[in-house]
């Protein structure tokens, strides 16, 4: 199994903490949002890693340098692209079942492992609570994903995508062609849902949601969720 993950982004809503780093790079108790995310796939036995880098990419490549089984794409328009763009920067790489992670988003180890073990071509760990409109919300039906997008009225929303994601290789090849699609519409603020989207759509994938069951995860976005993360992140994944 791979993983690629998504680490171009500056984090200019962290205010002075990525003045200096790009927003993968902060830590939480000492270890960085990279580190943990590393640590986590290397202790699931998964070592073949793209990193997608963009702002202050030679920091993560020093960051990285001696860890094995790392490979960089560098994403040159992080500044006008969403992470659609990012992964067309390295969706080359994968040619196996894959996880997908934002290199700002932390879950606790039962959370992965239960993502791991399930079964479906695409599989979204679901945080299956009201939304607001900030979140990635998801529309379930049978425990399956329907729809998913930040353009959707909260009353509508299951619950919120974590931004983890396991994707079977038989998916790929429409998986890429759903990304360049939204790249030719030159939807380039979109973000790699949208490609997700496109699959669901083709009704030709098993798209596949699991329950976080109120287990910790943190997407690192605003000052309040870092604090809410270092109050509350499980020391296991710290000591991983």
């Amino acid at each position: 199994m791979q993983a690629i993950i998504m680490a171009a982004g500056k984090g200019s809503r962290l205010g002075d903490m990525t003045t200096d780093r790009p927003k993968s790079l902060v830590e939480i108790k000492g270890r960085s949002l990279l580190d943990i995310n590393i640590a986590m796939l290397h202790k699931h036995g998964i070592r073949d890693i793209t990193i997608v880098t963009g702002y202050m990419d030679e920091k993560i490549v020093e960051a990285t340098k001696d860890v094995s089984g790392i490979t960089y794409a560098y994403n040159p328009f992080y500044e006008f692209a969403n992470v659609i763009g990012s992964y067309y920067m390295g969706m080359n790489n994968m040619h196996d079942d894959f996880v997908y992670l934002h290199a700002d988003t932390i879950c606790d180890v039962p959370i992965f492992e239960e993502l791991l073990e399930a079964e479906g071509d695409i599989v979204l760990p679901v945080d299956t609570k009201p939304c607001d409109d900030e979140a990635m919300k998801v529309r379930i039906d049978n425990d399956k994903i329907t729809k998913i997008t930040k353009n959707m009225p909260i009353e509508e929303a299951a619950g919120e995508f974590i931004g983890i994601m396991k994707i079977s290789k038989r998916t790929i090849t429409d998986l890429n062609k759903c990304t360049q699609d939204v790249l030719r519409r030159k939807e380039y603020k979109e973000y790699f849902e949208a490609a997700v989207q496109g699959i669901i759509n083709m009704n030709r994938y098993d798209i596949r949601m699991i329950d976080t069951k109120g287990k910790f995860w943190a997407e690192i976005d605003f000052l309040e969720d870092y604090e809410r993360a270092v109050e509350k992140v499980p020391n296991e994944m710290i000591n991983i």
